[in-house]
């Protein structure tokens, strides 16, 4: 209830600055099963636009547990379907929660990083990891736009564009069927940014 209503106020702000451009949603999942979205990320906009270009659809988002320290704010990304992740020391519980909410049909969300290069090795190969041992596919999405307030008056154009889900190999093991699909989200995701860079 809080998330549609927040949703679609965030929607109403964000398009007085100027309208989402959305291209390829045909490659989002029809079926009713869950999966693991991956999209590049460059600032707080992104994460915006991609709930709202997925409605109805929720998104359960994996959110830094600094987010959840103060009680208000917990408040308020708990209604907003975000989960906490200590991206310092990530351990097995790490995946408990995005497993859970995949096996009952959930979208979750995961935003590799697109500038901080330190980090875009992990985050994706965490997006592998939860969508192979959940047995889901992962949704590459590329995002180009304003990424902060500056931006947004600047009347920075935002597009969003999807890829087409990438399974887990069937016809080898685990271990290197996610390899397979490390690799594949690395070159969906360089792809899609590059088709953007030419609308």
């Amino acid at each position: 209830m809080i998330y549609t209503f927040a949703a679609n106020l965030v929607k109403l702000i964000l398009t007085l600055f100027g309208r989402l451009r959305v291209h390829q949603k045909e490659n989002i999942p029809k079926e009713k099963d869950g999966y693991v979205i991956a999209c590049t990320h460059t600032g707080w906009v992104d994460i915006l636009w991609l709930g709202v270009s997925m409605l109805p659809t929720k998104i359960h988002y994996m959110a830094k547990k600094e987010l959840f320290k103060s009680k208000g704010l917990k408040w308020l990304m708990e209604h907003l379907n975000a989960f906490p992740v200590d991206r310092e020391n990530p351990g097995p519980s790490t995946i408990k929660v995005p497993r859970r909410l995949l096996a009952e049909g959930k979208v979750v969300g995961i935003f590799p990083s697109g500038t901080r290069t330190s980090e875009e090795v992990p985050l994706k190969r965490g997006a592998v990891t939860i969508a192979g041992h959940s047995k889901v596919p992962i949704l590459p999405v590329a995002y180009t736009g304003p990424n902060n307030f500056t931006d947004l008056f600047k009347r920075v154009k935002p597009h969003i564009i999807y890829g087409e889900p990438i399974y887990l190999p069937e016809d080898m093991s685990k271990k290197e069927g996610m390899e397979v699909m490390m690799e594949q989200l690395n070159v969906a995701l360089n792809q899609l940014q590059e088709q953007l860079r030419e609308k």
